[in-house]
């Protein structure tokens, strides 16, 4: 077994930084002309889906907080335009690191020449979050754990925390991790019994909102393995439970927007022979999963580009359901 008491840890104080808090874009609508027509039904539905209880679930890649769309974010979680919102646990480090020190990101090219990447004693805390979380409540989440320690705690940043906004406002921020995926899974305090209690019972809250998915919708922005997998796994346990009840989960609408450049027909997955059949969102997201009633939809852009576009489509829509 690796000796972890012999690895030495630095402050972030000593860390150079790849982004700060000026990353973070204002409110600012986008302009019509570019608002894409496959992202204008989706706002719509997610307006239908809201006023039916059904759920709204996003799924996010660490680079999208990286792209700094935090507000954009809040706000459709302050509205109730988000049931759920999942990530990954690059998510709750780079949303942590802004909290705390307003910057985020190393670069993986320099500091693991010294052997020194992901090893800063203040991202280590999050070990302790979870830790301490998992020894006093058996039914917490990570989302929630650290969340609460955000909200609470001295974060100079905090109004920039998905994970505090949505402890703040009850709407589950569900983290989804792979042990060694992470850099605190390096420090000497990580604990996998407790990292994977806390994160599981957050797949099962992802679950539990989930079953209320018909004619509801699941967004993806930039999580090529996680999102398609756990969604995957999730939807099948929910559509057990709900076919012994005698209902159904199939009609739905799903959203993936990333950089891949796919054909404008993505209704049949790709051949095996083919690199594209490894980009699971679309075989699983775009049209396994909604291959019984369901639509779905691929957007090609940047985060920076497409969610403030999801954002000023949904409030276009509300706004003319006002009218």
């Amino acid at each position: 077994m690796f000796d972890r008491k012999a690895l030495s840890i630095k402050s972030l104080s000593h860390r150079k930084n790849g982004i700060d808090i000026s990353v973070v874009s204002s409110l600012v609508a986008a302009k019509e002309v570019i608002i894409d027509e496959r992202i204008k039904r989706v706002a719509r539905q997610i307006i239908t889906a809201k006023a039916n209880n059904g759920a709204v679930i996003l799924f996010i890649g660490g680079h999208v907080i990286r792209s700094g769309v935090q507000k954009y974010l809040i706000d459709l979680m302050e509205k109730g335009y988000i049931s759920c919102l999942a990530m990954s646990g690059a998510g709750i480090i780079h949303d942590y690191e802004l909290a705390l020190i307003g910057a985020t990101t190393e670069s993986v090219a320099y500091y693991i020449r010294k052997g020194q990447f992901g090893l800063w004693e203040e991202t280590g805390r999050l070990n302790d979050i979870i830790n301490q979380a998992y020894l006093k409540e058996s039914t917490v989440g990570m989302g929630e754990a650290i969340g609460r320690t955000i909200e609470h705690g001295a974060f100079p940043h905090k109004s920039l925390s998905l994970l505090a906004a949505g402890y703040r406002m009850q709407v589950p921020v569900t983290i989804h991790i792979g042990i060694g995926y992470d850099i605190i899974h390096e420090h000497p305090n990580c604990d996998g019994a407790a990292t994977g209690a806390l994160s599981y019972n957050d797949f099962l809250k992802l679950a539990s909102v989930i079953q209320r998915l018909e004619g509801g919708v699941v967004m993806n922005f930039g999580s090529a393995v996680m999102a398609p997998e756990v969604f995957l796994k999730a939807l099948s346990m929910a559509r057990n439970v709900a076919s012994q009840k005698g209902q159904d989960i199939k009609r739905f609408t799903t959203l993936v927007c990333d950089l891949h450049n796919l054909p404008n027909d993505f209704s049949k997955e790709p051949s095996k022979d083919s690199s594209a059949y490894y980009f699971r969102p679309w075989k699983t997201m775009l049209v396994r999963t909604v291959a019984d009633g369901g639509k779905s939809y691929y957007v090609q852009g940047k985060h920076s580009d497409t969610i403030p576009v999801l954002w000023t489509a949904i409030n276009d829509a509300e706004d003319r359901l006002k009218d």
